[in-house]
């Protein structure tokens, strides 16, 4: 499932060299690394780890330490046309750093790029700690939480405008019917109308004689039309207000009931939050602090073990005479470097494993309170996003408040030139009655007539028009439609891939840590070994007042007997080389699952020395076909084993 490093390393320089000073149990050093295997080759005491830990603090890890006699050390990397500088000073009892590493965030590379002895992804898997937690630490979980909530808002809107297209969808077919009744209607009164004017011609009148008062008459009756024709312009809009009056107020309704269900926020509560975010932040910094110089104190001591002479003065000489007259030849002891006096490396092994399990009770520590702060930003923006939207529905309802109130205004104006229109109107019918007497009657019938059917006429055609305007206007809309349709489709592919992500990332740690498993185990030869891999389960647990699902790794190891028979066994029944081996891949697995070569190109491995010869060179020859750079710690005999034409440094 994954890339080859060919495939992964086009842009990348070709070679790297590294500058070293007082760093772990180095005084000067510089060394230079080309594509591919680099292979540290040398007897225990030879500074291999100091290096790796100088190649940690190029690139930007705290988990490095300080040559014993000095006070600062610095550390340079020459990378592409890059330079990368970083300088360590001792204060107070810690390791300050300042400069400027190649990576600005170490974490993820300290979990699944620098693979000395003590780091976690290896260990996890010896301690039976919690797999995904650890696969899953770099993920912002929190934050995408609050993008899927951003695309739920988004969703929402646009279900809102789809369900208001959908709406104005089904007004088309009865606006189409009524607009085909009024055009039937507008056909008769143009047959109508065309017979009254017909009749009024024919009408047998001495029209010279009359011309003077038909002409008033003909003047009053079109006044009296224009006006009507204006009444009844009035009141279609005193209706249509009214109606938009009436929309408004249903949309208020449901805007305050939006509003009721929810909250501006209690000032108190948010400041309380707040304050337990710091609080939680500045725990989670002191103990971050507190890990890292258990790293270095557990470091140190691994390298007074494994190199004891690298941490003593730099012409290894006391006032009682020279390192080797002071190390026993079988190694039981170790000569101190604060005090000189010799210390039983029992002992020191002992106080190792204490400083293991504190280290490993402050990182359970530290989860926690991960836990919780992710909890309290959840609960923060949870709030605030209730907050945000809040004042959104409050503006909403103070500004369709405004808009009622402005169309009320507006029927007050319009009742009022209403009522102007009608008492016109009255007055136009009086004169006209006046003109009427009983020898003009006929005509003036005719002439009434003519008149309504033209004004019946207008107002038709007026009302046909604005019908095909308003569908127009809809057609116009419902051509949206298939947008706002393709977006929302778009809206919810993000929205699921950003719920599948956190699955897919697990479901693909799992499966790239089986496959690499399976492959390792068939080419390293377990033959008793019938597989390892994680079992990826999940459980219903609560979460506050509601009950989630939460997926787990479970470590399986499948065993057979000299009959055949297969066994479910456990991990701590796995030799030392099988759980090493099983540690290194959970750890590759990291590393490819969350493209970790994109972020840094280095892999370190070191204290490999529970795994064979053989198994080394075909573990070495695995991972490389991964990394760009692969830099391993291996004793000379190791090293001789390794195919290929690496490179190999041994003079440190």
């Amino acid at each position: 499932m994954a890339s080859s490093v060919d495939e992964k390393t086009h842009d990348i320089p070709k070679e790297a060299t590294l500058s070293v000073s007082n760093i772990g149990g180095i005084d000067e050093a510089e060394v230079s690394f080309q594509e591919g295997v680099t292979i540290l080759s040398g007897r225990n005491a030879t500074n291999r780890t100091s290096l790796l830990q100088a190649i940690m603090a190029a690139l930007g890890s705290d988990r490095v330490s300080l040559k014993a006699d000095a006070d600062d050390g610095s550390v340079t990397l020459e990378f592409g046309n890059e330079i990368y500088r970083r300088r360590l000073e001792r204060r107070a009892g810690a390791i300050a750093t300042e400069g400027d590493p190649y990576l600005a965030d170490p974490e993820i590379a300290d979990l699944f790029a620098f693979l000395l002895e003590s780091n976690e992804a290896r260990q996890a898997v010896a301690r039976g700690d919690d797999l995904r937690e650890l696969i899953m630490r770099p993920i912002d979980t929190a934050a995408i939480k609050a993008e899927i909530e951003q695309y739920e808002q988004r969703k929402r809107e646009l279900d809102e405008r789809l369900e208001r297209l959908e709406t104005l969808d089904q007004r088309l077919p009865d606006l189409e019917a009524k607009r085909t009744r009024i055009t039937n209607e507008i056909e008769t009164l143009r047959d109508e109308l065309e017979t009254a004017r017909a009749e009024l011609e024919e009408t047998n009148v001495d029209v010279e004689q009359r011309r003077e008062k038909q002409s008033t008459l003909e003047t009053k009756l079109g006044e009296l039309r224009d006006t009507q024709s204006e009444l009844e312009r009035v009141r279609d809009r005193i209706e249509t207000e009214r109606e938009s009056i009436e929309a408004l107020e249903e949309e208020r309704d449901e805007i305050e009931d939006r509003l009721e269900s929810l909250s501006a926020g209690d000032e108190t509560e948010i400041s309380r939050i707040e304050a337990e975010i710091e609080t939680l932040q500045a725990e989670k910094a002191d103990l971050s602090e507190e890990i890292s110089q258990l790293q270095s104190t557990i470091q140190f001591n691994e390298q007074l073990l494994d190199e004891p002479d690298s941490v003593l003065a730099d012409d290894g000489q006391t006032d009682d005479g020279p390192v080797t007259d002071r190390l026993l030849a079988d190694a039981e002891t170790v000569t101190c470097w604060t005090c000189g006096s010799s210390v039983a490396r029992e002992q020191i092994e002992t106080t190792l494993e204490q400083l293991r399990t504190v280290r490993q009770e402050r990182l359970e520590e530290r989860s926690e309170i991960s836990a919780d702060l992710e909890d309290r930003r959840e609960t923060r923006s949870a709030i605030n996003e209730n907050r945000a939207e809040y004042r959104q529905t409050r503006q909403r309802l103070e500004s369709t408040t405004d808009e009622i109130e402005r169309r009320s205004d507006r029927i007050e104006d319009l009742t009022d030139e209403r009522e102007s229109l009608t008492d016109k109107i009255d007055e136009l019918e009086t004169d006209i009655d006046e003109l009427e007497t009983e020898e003009y009657s006929g005509i003036l019938d005719q002439h009434k007539e003519v008149n309504q059917l033209e004004f019946e006429l207008e107002r038709k055609e007026r009302e046909r028009d604005e019908i095909e305007d308003e569908i127009a206007t809809i057609e116009e809309r419902l051509g949206e439609r298939e947008k706002l349709k393709a977006r929302r489709e778009d809206v919810t592919d993000e929205q699921t891939d950003l719920r599948m992500r956190i699955g897919q990332i697990e479901a693909d740690a799992v499966e790239a840590f089986n496959e690499h498993m399976e492959n390792l185990r068939e080419s390293l030869g377990y033959d008793n070994l019938d597989r390892i891999w994680i079992d990826q389960t999940s459980r219903e647990v609560r979460d506050g007042r509601q009950k989630v699902s939460k997926s787990s790794f479970d470590l399986k190891v499948v065993r057979s007997t000299d009959e055949g028979a297969a066994y479910e066994d456990t991990i701590d029944h796995l030799s030392e080389s099988e759980r090493e081996v099983t540690g290194l891949v959970f750890a590759l697995a990291g590393y490819l699952v969350h493209d970790v070569y994109e972020t840094v190109p280095f892999m370190l491995l070191d204290s490999l020395e529970a795994i064979d010869s053989k198994r080394i060179a075909a573990l070495v020859e695995y991972f490389e076909t991964h990394v760009p750079y692969l830099v391993v710690a291996l004793l000379d005999e190791d090293a001789q084993a390794i195919n290929g034409d690496p490179g190999i440094i041994t003079d440190i």
